[in-house]
């Protein structure tokens, strides 16, 4: 990634995709959306917890990615318009039919991941679509009334004041530099209406864990921000490190009430804390064990 990373921008985000589609995690036929579909239902309904109806809002998506499932799924469950935005234009046409062909060979579990949220004559136009198998890329997004906008960036976005109801992301903003990660809220309050709601999704956890399993999911907690930028500081892999506490704070510091927050706290990594003792960088070291075996959370929020 770091090699990678130094080549002109253009060339680069093509060589990434190509490892990336040949040897890594997007290898042909392997694409999964289930994860992120259900991501997405259970985002709708934190929505319906705050006693908000999401049917025929319109939802703000920061960082689409290579597939834009999660406005998908907004779509199925009857989201009147979905905008995601990214600071690269890296959503791909092959994903995208990866992921309706996946709907297309697992459709009963499909309706049953989304159970009474399923607006089934949506699902039904795009399989009808799909059938006709002359995909394209920016039909779907149309038939799925989702604004694709990249490069765009979400410090600036020049959305109409109050135009959006829902300011979404999932598993984005542990890869953004907290300094305009505030900005960026700050643009969401903004743009949300005044009944908006935030919610998010972030992932604490080393993300080189996922892929070896001899590291532990706090592993990256041991180095510098030096040593940590020589390792990852790349843009295919940056990381903030900011813990859970981090995030409460930066959150009221962009004026964003939290009315709701879920935490997933791995017990095994209270063992793993003891087996670092006097291995944790310094920036770590004053945090509790709770917030450290912290690995994720959903954030619920208002603007204030």
């Amino acid at each position: 990634q770091n090699v990678v990373a130094i080549l002109p921008k253009r060339l680069s985000y093509s060589v990434y995709y190509f490892l990336q589609r040949n040897f890594g995690a997007l290898k042909y036929g392997q694409h999964n959306p289930k994860s992120r579909l259900v991501a997405a239902i259970t985002l709708w309904k934190y929505i319906l917890n705050e006693g908000n109806v999401p049917v025929n809002k319109v939802f703000y998506e920061i960082g689409t990615g290579r597939v834009p499932v999660m406005p998908f799924a907004y779509y199925l469950m009857g989201a009147n318009e979905t905008i995601t935005v990214d600071l690269n234009k890296y959503l791909k046409e092959d994903q995208c039919v990866e992921m309706v062909q996946y709907i297309v060979d697992n459709k009963q579990e499909v309706l049953d991941m989304f159970g009474d949220y399923l607006v089934e004559n949506r699902l039904s136009t795009i399989l009808d679509y799909y059938a006709k198998d002359n995909f394209s890329l920016s039909e779907f997004l149309d038939i799925c009334n989702i604004t694709y906008i990249a490069p765009l960036d979400a410090v600036k976005t020049q959305f109409k004041s109050s135009s959006i109801d829902y300011c979404t992301s999932y598993t984005v903003f542990e890869h953004i530099p907290g300094i305009i990660l505030e900005k960026i809220l700050t643009e969401c309050n903004r743009v949300l209406a005044p009944n908006g709601l935030h919610i998010h999704r972030i992932d604490y956890s080393d993300h080189f864990s996922h892929s070896d399993k001899n590291i532990s999911p706090i592993n990256f907690l041991k180095y510098s921000d030096m040593v940590w930028s020589w390792y990852a500081g790349n843009s295919y892999m940056y990381m903030n490190r900011l813990r859970h506490d981090d995030f409460q704070l930066l959150f009221r510091k962009a004026k964003c009430e939290i009315v709701r927050q879920s935490t997933d706290v791995d017990e095994s990594i209270t063992s793993v804390l003891d087996k670092m003792q006097g291995q944790l960088d310094m920036r770590f070291i004053g945090k509790s064990k709770e917030t450290l075996s912290t690995t994720g959370a959903w954030f619920v929020m208002r603007k204030y």
